[in-house]
């Protein structure tokens, strides 16, 4: 009796063993095709990323009168009106006053100027495309430019979710009539400060000079 026992006891230890190294070796190929996914996900990104390229030095290549200046956050511009008087760009948390017109890489018109409507942004505060984020920034007064940018850069895989699809080039025109510094932006005064000492005068320093984030096309 005791030996059926034990030799009961030693065929479900036996089982339970088995079962738990079974479960073990099932979860290994989990971690494996989660790891190729990725790497499959990065491949397709990658190979997305240079076919809108392509196109769009294409599209550069196709108009060779006009000059086209290739950015380092990966997107293409070129001047429709240039400022070459003013040096002052917009700042983070200025607030920019822009018009804005948004094509498909195709040159079919997605948002009319009409459509948008006169624009007001505070620079680096508010949500908006990231690559309009960094051309405004580049931008000087009563300019008219027009971006050429990747996917990547303007709404990416999901759109805006209204007539912008899916890994969509755009090209935008952007015309910026004006920026000006947040008047509710004001530096409070120290602690402690007397309110009633003259002020100090403190001699003006020269502006630094605008570095444009461009390189040659």
């Amino acid at each position: 009796m005791n030996y059926l026992k034990r030799s009961i006891y030693t065929l479900f230890f036996a089982v339970l063993l088995v079962s738990c190294k079974q479960h073990e070796e099932a979860r290994r190929p989990i971690s494996q095709a989660s790891g190729i996914f990725m790497k499959k996900s990065a491949d397709r990104n990658k190979k997305l990323v240079a076919n809108e390229e392509d196109v769009i030095k294409k599209i550069i290549k196709s108009n060779p009168k006009i000059k086209y200046y290739a950015t380092r956050k990966g997107y293409w511009l070129y001047y429709d009106e240039q400022n070459t008087t003013d040096t002052a760009t917009p700042r983070k948390g200025d607030i920019a006053y822009f018009n804005l017109e948004v094509k498909d890489i195709n040159g079919k018109i997605i948002y009319s100027e009409a459509d948008l409507g006169p624009q007001t942004y505070y620079v680096d505060k508010q949500d908006i495309m990231m690559g309009l984020r960094d051309g405004i920034k580049m931008m000087h007064k009563n300019e008219t430019v027009t971006f050429l940018f990747p996917s990547h850069i303007a709404y990416g895989y999901h759109g805006d979710n209204k007539k912008i699809g899916p890994n969509q080039s755009l090209i935008c025109t952007v015309t910026l009539r004006n920026f000006v510094p947040d008047p509710t932006a004001k530096t409070a005064p120290a602690t402690g400060q007397v309110q009633n000492s003259a002020p100090k005068t403190v001699a003006p320093k020269a502006a630094a000079p605008t570095k444009k984030d461009t390189i040659n096309p």
